[in-house]
């Protein structure tokens, strides 16, 4: 029983377990390219995911906390080699002590003085000897100094330090205010300070191969089954064409450049029908062909047209012309093309379009004859008789007739005649045409038309070029051609609006 075309063909068994296997495929190839995003842009935007805090409009300060997001950089620093830095993680831990003991015995306590003081000691040693330098942190260590300047009202870095940890600043009634201040605005900063190894090439340590060998192991084995399967349903395929044939899976493999994995995952996703990306691909190439189609138009228009200018003056233009003999155009299987032309075209000009120009014909030859009857045939004086002229009317349109009939008579003869297989026909057509082409050759090459065919025929090619040029830029922008286009219906069972008259 026939299938109706409107039904689908219910796929096999087979068929829908590798149509799950290539989504499952598709879905873990995103992951990892997610996964590859947030490995790439870790380092540069780990001051995000250690703070969680998000800074839409730097210049005005503006913060959005998202404390529901995890604290990553706990976990992942080790994949980076990334390690907290001796001196600031000194610093955040003897801030830690100075609450500790501020809330145990005050801060005006003899202890919390002499780690006030340590403390400030500490700032300074920040400052001077610079720590961030190692995580390119520089920018954290400038917003630190001009905090504690703008907190202190003053010029140096260093005094506002002191002052703000000062006795004749720092008292029990503004404390938790102070402390706030330096968990806030500077112990983030000093946190954002790190000390990452490097590894035997000198290169920063980055143990996230270890997680990315497994995809890169399930990406090469799907790409091997997917060659497998090309050759089970294309045999004679080689196995190198079968894996050359997923090319565009080969980031998925490679160690590096690893955002380039989009192509291949997107191409997956699409593949599978798990994402549609036709309307956007459609919308894209119209655009980009639109631009490129005019441009690409006017080279190919202008390199044909300059290789017939260079053929028409080459010297060999002769030569060329007689290699349009029959003779010089034969294919594999000894078929003359032109002679093979010839005998289809011949007879139907004679026997079909000839008959069917017969009034043309008659008018045409009607005319030349009363124009030699009027010059030569009858005098003028006998002209000026009344009726002469119908009688001439007549008797060209007579003669005309005849002719005209006579000539059709004949061509349908001799159409007829072509039409049939005469191989000494087909032989003495042949050689005519070969003659006619060598000696309009030889022509060509012993007198002075040769140069001066060359310069009408360039000119003319030359003047083509213009026209051509100057019609194609005055044609219509890009714009217009993609309204042009997204106007035409291509659908042959819905037909477009007719106007009201």
């Amino acid at each position: 029983m026939v299938r109706p075309r409107w039904q689908s063909a219910k796929p096999t068994a087979s068929r829908r377990f590798w149509l799950r296997w290539d989504r499952t495929i598709a879905a873990i190839a995103a992951v990892n390219l997610t996964w590859v995003v947030f490995d790439v842009t870790y380092v540069p935007l780990r001051n995000f995911w250690l703070q969680r805090t998000l800074y839409p409009l730097p210049t005005i300060g503006l913060a959005v906390p998202l404390p529901w997001l995890p604290n990553l950089t706990k976990v992942y620093d080790r994949v980076k080699g990334i390690e907290p830095h001796p001196d600031t993680e000194s610093y955040l831990r003897h801030f830690q002590q100075l609450e500790a003991t501020a809330a145990s015995s005050g801060i005006n306590s003899p202890a919390a003085r002499q780690l006030r003081l340590q403390m400030v000691v500490k700032s300074n040693q920040l400052i001077d000897e610079n720590p961030f330098v190692a995580s390119n942190k520089t920018g954290s260590l400038e917003k630190l100094k001009s905090r504690l300047r703008a907190r202190a009202d003053m010029d140096s870095a260093k005094q506002s330090a002191a002052y703000l940890l000062g006795e004749s600043h720092l008292t029990p009634e503004n404390w938790d205010d102070e402390k706030r201040f330096w968990q806030d605005s500077i112990l983030p900063l000093v946190a954002t300070n790190y000390w990452r190894g490097t590894d035997e090439n000198g290169q920063p340590v980055d143990l996230s191969w270890r997680i990315d060998f497994p995809f890169q192991i399930l990406f090469l084995l799907d790409i091997v089954l997917r060659a497998v399967r090309l050759k089970r349903r294309f045999p004679a395929i080689a196995w190198r064409d079968a894996l050359l044939r997923r090319w565009i899976d080969l980031p998925l493999l490679i160690p590096f450049w690893r955002l380039l994995r989009v192509v291949p995952v997107t191409e997956r996703l699409s593949s599978t029908r798990m994402i549609q990306l036709e309307p956007l691909r459609a919308a894209v190439s119209r655009g980009v062909v639109a631009v490129l189609a005019l441009e690409l138009f006017e080279v190919i228009t202008l390199r044909t047209l300059d290789a017939a200018q260079d053929a028409v003056r080459s010297p060999r233009w002769p030569d060329q012309i007689r290699r349009l003999c029959s003779h010089q155009s034969v294919d594999d299987d000894g078929e003359r093309e032109l002679a093979e032309l010839l005998r289809l075209w011949l007879p139907l000009v004679l026997t079909q379009v000839g008959p069917a120009m017969r009034p043309q014909l008659v008018a045409l030859v009607s005319h030349a004859l009363r124009r030699n009857l009027e010059e030569t045939a009858i005098p003028s004086s006998l002209r000026a008789l009344p009726g002469m002229e119908r009688a001439e009317d007549r008797l060209s349109h007579q003669l005309s007739n005849g002719l005209v009939d006579s000539l059709l008579s004949l061509s349908r003869r001799a159409g007829d005649r072509l039409g049939q297989k005469d191989q000494v026909l087909k032989d003495l057509g042949i050689q005519t045409v070969d003659r006619f082409w060598e000696e309009l050759a030889r022509t060509l090459e012993q007198g002075p038309v040769l140069e001066r065919s060359q310069e009408l025929v360039a000119s003319f090619l030359e003047e083509l070029k213009r026209n051509s040029m100057t019609q194609l830029r005055s044609q219509k922008d890009v714009d217009a051609l993609i309204k042009e286009l997204d106007g035409l219906n291509f659908n042959p069972t819905v037909q477009p609006p007719k106007s009201q008259a």
